[in-house]
């Protein structure tokens, strides 16, 4: 078995200008006609490996929505910033509403100053000249290993997303009662082999809610779920507005007396939904029925420090610190029940 916690980067989400970018023309000053050559298909394309899009323009919002209608793509661009706005200031907006960090964009743009403008302010944002975006499918940043059901479903669980969160904002009463209206069903089950694609891809993906950024090929991941010393948990999460997809990873090493989590994982989509810890008290319930040890091991990075206070939160404490690897026991006395908004279902695991 061998992980690897370096990462090829790779683009979750391409930002696109307008004007003699996406399209040929400028709106404003002459009858816009026809999208640049490829650009259509490059869209779509990208949309089918799961690369979100969204856009960066100093442009009329409502006549430059219009013509996105017109050419028949308004519906693959999320939170698009079309404003007169810097760009990189639009970036920052989109990478917000996503929730995802700047260093997951690509921003492409036919002009050198407004790419400038982005490198200056955003160096993490990779900058792409239009003459390039031909390219874009064929370079590693924007072909993930794997494409999942899950990938080429991704924009329409974001929109669902975004339904999900209008309705937060426009709730009145505590987190808690809103969260209870949503009817969140969990469900934690080992991973099957029609899950490993996913699994996979998750390792890949996933780098803010990542407890240590191991990464694992298909063949490993199938190794532990067959093993008889591994556990390989998959999350998922849905609720009234729908499916979040598969949403959560843990695989857990599990010795005689001692249980480590090596690796846990959840998506940033439901950072906010509480799920972490009720996937964390469930790893606890396990081990404290199996009457072991449970330990975790954690690798800190500038991104996921969310997951250590996570493990905190949830009374793990440290024990070792050595050569960047974090160790943390978890304590298993009186392991609460999932809050009451979310209904958990778990399977033989």
């Amino acid at each position: 078995m061998t992980a690897s916690d370096t990462r090829t980067r790779l683009v979750k989400c391409v930002v696109w200008d307008l004007d003699n970018t996406l399209w040929q023309g400028t709106l404003l000053e002459e009858p816009v006609r026809s999208l640049r050559p490829g650009v259509a298909h490059v869209v779509r394309a990208l949309d089918r490996r799961g690369i979100l899009h969204s856009i960066a323009s100093r442009n009329d919002h409502d006549l430059a929505m219009a013509k996105l209608r017109e050419f028949g793509l308004e519906e693959f661009f999320l939170c698009p910033q079309i404003n007169w706005s810097p760009k990189s200031s639009s970036i920052q907006a989109v990478a917000r509403a996503l929730n995802i960090g700047t260093d997951s964009l690509a921003f492409v743009d036919d002009e050198v100053f407004e790419r400038d403008e982005v490198m200056f302010s955003l160096p993490e944002v990779l900058c792409v000249s239009a003459l390039e975006t031909a390219a874009l499918l064929e370079r590693s940043e924007f072909t993930p290993p794997v494409v999942t059901d899950d990938a080429g479903r991704r924009r329409l669980l974001y929109r669902a997303d975004q339904v999900r969160r209008t309705a937060e904002d426009e709730f009145a009463g505590p987190k808690e009662e809103f969260l209870a209206t949503l009817d969140m069903t969990l469900r934690i089950t080992p991973a099957g082999e029609h899950d490993l694609l996913r699994a996979q891809e998750l390792t890949v993906r996933t780098n803010q809610l990542n407890t240590t950024g191991y990464t694992y090929s298909y063949e490993e991941l199938d190794r532990f779920r067959r093993s008889g010393s591994h556990k390989l948990l998959m999350a998922r999460l849905d609720d009234r507005y729908g499916p979040y997809g598969n949403v959560g990873l843990a695989l857990v090493e599990t010795g005689a007396g001692e249980w480590t989590i090596k690796l846990l994982l959840m998506s940033c989509r439901v950072m906010s939904r509480g799920v972490g810890t009720v996937v964390i008290n469930h790893l606890r319930s396990l081990a404290r029925r199996a009457g072991v040890r449970l330990v975790a091991e954690f690798v800190p990075t500038d991104r996921n420090r969310m997951m250590y206070v996570s493990y905190k939160f949830n009374r793990f404490q440290e024990i070792e610190r050595r050569d960047g690897l974090v160790r943390l026991e978890a304590d298993l006395d009186d392991v609460p029940p999932p809050p009451s908004y979310v209904r958990l279902e778990a399977g033989e695991g």
